[in-house]
């Protein structure tokens, strides 16, 4: 930002000149008053905008405009389509957008919504407005650069500072039940500045109640807490010494809470990139060492702790993906651009999203089918040669002057729960609403146990006192978590090697044992085990969720009436009388090139797949979209081929 702001004041703009992005509104809260003061103190201004800027303010920044804007992808949105705001005259003179966190934005839906509104904004520019994209932990950085560039002539340029190798204190720690995990993380706190990171709301919520008995000063912040109790929970933090956040990754993108002691982590995260997020939280100040100890409940996540660990000492982390086919933002984008234009020809829709880098691999016949299917269930009409929003979409998205429509992703319906008193103490879905009785039930929010007096479905409130004891929410969606094949290759190389780490507590020694005792005879480097019980067949595969989950659709088509049930490590196989070599039969028919290249039969199980809800817009989504798109999800048809092509298939241990 010192460089942006320097070329600001050599050549002062007349208004709007930079663009900050984060992906969410606690870290353009946590940078507001840094930036406030760096721009304070060069005679420029800056303006936060998002959700919750109040619209006083707002029309204040319209009036006269701040040479920096700090916002999320979703407020840009609200720019273009809103009738207050003149996005001509905004953004004549713009000429940087800086990208915070990007790895948390690339690759998603947000990702290519957000360069979908960055294209918009550009071409109302005078200037080839240079993009600026800022992370700590991306594999791929160039495939990265590539994505961001868009349709600037602008060269390209990855830059890596020099990287000094701090000291690093890692520990992994086993405990048999969240009690007594809880029990020694309160005890490891005590007297510290501790952010403890839970792979769930639930875990967290429980994790918090159990510190809180135990006497520890503790806090939490997750996105179903109320915006009044994170931002409490932040304050009493940064100026704390003796406390401990409770969070789920809402705490992992970069937030200032202060000088930090030290990161606890509940069970194992997914990736490698966010093990070096939180663990790069401390070991800031001087002498300090950046930390992590895990707390691990399960087996499992003991050796996915030491996967991590070992990956991140090796260098390696996380390529992140970039779509050219990302149907949902096209939907999206059609309906947005119809209403913020009030109507617009079908060429210009096509002549921006065609340049859209998350777009380009969508032809034009396929986006005119799109339009035609849109047009023929009225989510889009036809007027004059313009599309306009059709009654479909207004049904859908028209509430609350169409605020539904300008993210990409779903909020889903809440209840918000206060005390008698009126206090906010957050939110609750509607799902699990629906199994609360009035004066009967009891959860956990805001790590409190919460007793529910009545339940007001009109207005969507909950009334709350406080109980003795929670029981704990479930929280969450079901679709299924999956791992990649890296971390999974890498916990399979530690399971068949007898390589020791210093790391680990002695308890998690214990478990890394066990679990190799199990396994010996079973798994081989590289090619994994299959294991034959009566009416079961074990293939430990090791390939990640997405790769088991393909071949999964692959030994069903193969098997006839087997039941396939895959996860991150392991496929199951079960079926009457299933024997050794109807296994090794199926096996050998999936592993030939023709299988794979067998068009009819991935169009049947692109239409068998569970119908999951990955997009606010699925609904409006033609059923060959909607097929690609949970395919796309699901299944990696490219990366099984390949990893079967190597010969992945070992002897059978009975």
């Amino acid at each position: 930002m010192f460089p942006t702001l320097s070329a600001l004041v050599e050549d002062p703009p007349a208004g709007l000149a930079a663009l900050y992005i984060a992906p969410i509104k606690a870290l353009l809260n946590n940078q507001a008053d840094r930036l406030g003061l760096y721009t304070e103190m060069v005679g420029l201004d800056r303006f936060v905008w998002h959700g919750d800027t109040p619209g006083n303010q707002r029309r204040k920044f319209l009036k006269e405009p701040a040479e920096l804007l700090m916002t999320t992808p979703e407020s840009l949105e609200v720019m273009l389509v809103s009738k207050r705001v003149d996005a001509a005259s905004l953004f004549v003179d713009l000429r940087v957008v800086v990208i915070d966190e990007i790895h948390a934005l690339a690759g998603s839906d947000r990702g290519a919504h957000l360069m979908s509104v960055l294209e918009r904004l550009v071409s109302l520019s005078k200037h080839d407005v240079q993009r600026v994209g800022l992370s700590a932990t991306v594999g791929n950085p160039d495939a990265i650069l590539a994505w961001l560039q868009g349709t600037s002539s602008r060269p390209g340029r990855v830059i890596e500072p020099p990287k000094t190798m701090g000291r690093r204190q890692l520990l992994v720690v086993h405990r048999e039940d969240l009690p007594s995990l809880a029990r020694d993380a309160a005890k490891l706190a005590r007297g510290q500045k501790s952010l403890f990171f839970c792979q769930s709301r639930s875990a967290t919520e429980a994790v918090a109640e159990f510190m809180r008995r135990l006497g520890t000063d503790v806090f939490v912040h997750h996105s179903a807490v109320s915006k009044e109790e994170r931002l409490l929970a932040e304050e009493r933090f940064h100026h704390g010494s003796d406390t401990c956040i409770v969070a789920t990754s809402t705490l992992e993108l970069g937030i200032d809470v202060g000088d930090l002691d030290q990161v606890l982590q509940a069970e194992a995260p997914d990736t490698v990139s966010s093990f070096l997020q939180r663990m790069g939280r401390t070991g800031r100040r001087a002498g300090q060492a950046a930390n992590t100890t895990f707390f691990c409940e399960t087996t499992e996540a003991v050796t996915q702790a030491i996967a991590l660990i070992e990956l991140a000492k090796a260098g390696w982390v996380e390529s992140v993906e970039v779509t050219d086919r990302c149907w949902p933002v096209v939907i999206h984008q059609l309906l947005a651009m119809a209403l913020a234009a009030d109507g617009i020809p079908l060429e210009e829709v096509w002549t921006h999203l065609s340049q859209v880098p998350d777009f380009r691999g969508i032809h034009r016949a396929e986006f005119d089918r799109l339009v035609a299917w849109m047009l023929r269930d009225r989510t889009l009409l036809q007027v004059s040669g313009r599309l306009i929003l059709g009654p479909r979409a207004e049904r859908r998205f028209g509430r609350r002057n169409f605020m539904e429509l300008f993210a990409v992703f779903s909020s889903p319906q809440s209840y918000a729960v206060q005390t008698a008193a009126g206090q906010p103490i957050g939110t609750l879905n509607q799902g699990f609403v629906d199994r609360l009785v009035d004066g009967v039930s009891c959860f956990l929010l805001g790590g409190r146990a919460w007793a529910v007096d009545r339940i007001l479905h009109d207005d969507r409130r909950i009334m709350v006192q406080p109980a003795p004891r929670g029981k704990q929410p479930t929280w969450g969606g079901v679709l299924p978590q999956f791992l990649g094949f890296e971390v999974c290759q890498k916990v399979l190389e530690i399971l068949t090697s007898d390589q020791s780490f210093s790391y680990l507590h002695e308890t998690a020694t214990a478990v890394l044992q066990d679990q190799r005792a199990n396994f010996e005879g079973t798994l081989e480097a590289v090619r994994g085990g299959v294991e034959v019980d009566d009416g079961e067949i074990r293939w430990w595969t090791f390939a990640g969720g997405r790769i088991n989950s393909t071949l999964r659709y692959a030994l069903q088509a193969v098997g006839g009436n087997w039941k396939v049930i895959p996860d991150n490590y392991l496929i199951k196989v079960r079926a009457v009388g299933i024997e050794e070599r109807d296994f090794r039969s199926a096996v050998a028919a999936i592993s030939e090139l023709e299988f794979w290249e067998n068009e009819k039969l991935w169009q049947e199980v692109g239409a068998s797949l569970p119908n999951y809800r990955l997009s606010k817009f699925q609904a409006l989504m033609p059923p060959w979209v909607e097929r690609e798109t949970l395919g796309e999800y699901l299944l990696d048809v490219a990366g099984a081929w390949r990893w079967l092509g190597q010969g992945q298939v070992p002897g059978i241990a009975s």
